[in-house]
């Protein structure tokens, strides 16, 4: 494996359910928020807003991303309530803090969420100071992953070459575009893949547990 990774020099992240544990269930407060909010911004009663926020997941990427472009909504007003959730089911990580600090090169998360409730995750799980940058959904246009756009506009920004990146992401379609431009590509499979998707052989590596993985990969270095 450390061969397969002799040429990474940078190390880009996901945020959600990729550096905590899918069982946290962050996921499941937002998407509660995130319907609540299509429930007061059109009247919609409960089951009709669902279905409106994941049509717009699977056909824009992100349910912002729908509201955006068919109700003009405010990201900036959107975030801030979906992003309103309760921490304290994030615990401080010390191994996967100790990993990531191991990695050689540069370390950036690469996020549909944005950069002020990233700052509150990695607060909770110790790696404040783990990340050179948080390239979010404002700095994205409010254009998710995985649209191909923003994997070059991550690297654009940052000068970053995609044959010296590795990207560790939970759901596997996110991996697609990012190994498309030459990244190797992490999939932490913890169970929070939406969604049948095609074969996954634009994955290089699968994981259940990243922290033991870096921690893997470092020790074979």
């Amino acid at each position: 494996m450390l061969a397969r990774l002799a040429h990474v020099r940078n190390w880009i992240f996901d945020l959600d359910n990729t550096l905590y544990p899918a069982r946290a269930n962050i996921a499941g407060q937002m998407d509660a928020r995130i319907t609540q909010y299509i429930v007061d911004l059109l009247g919609l009663d409960w089951d009709a807003a669902r279905t409106l926020q994941k049509k717009f997941f699977h056909e824009k990427g992100t349910t912002l991303a729908g509201l955006i472009a068919d109700h003009g909504v405010d990201p900036h007003h959107y975030l801030a309530f979906v992003h309103d959730l309760e921490m304290d089911v994030l615990e401080h990580d010390a191994p996967l803090v100790a990993a990531i600090a191991q990695l050689p090169g540069r370390k950036l998360i690469f996020t549909n969420a944005d950069a002020p409730y990233a700052t509150r995750v990695l607060e909770r799980l110790g790696l404040s100071d783990s990340f050179e940058a948080i390239h979010d959904i404002h700095a994205t246009n409010y254009v998710p992953k995985p649209d191909p756009q923003v994997y070059r506009g991550l690297c654009d920004g940052y000068d970053l070459d995609p044959a010296e990146s590795l990207f560790v992401e939970d759901m596997a379609r996110n991996l697609a575009p990012a190994k498309a431009i030459g990244m190797t590509t992490v999939w932490v499979n913890n169970g929070s893949e939406q969604g049948p998707g095609p074969a996954h052989d634009f994955i290089d590596f699968t994981t259940h547990d990243l922290a033991a993985w870096l921690h893997e990969v470092m020790e074979a270095a």
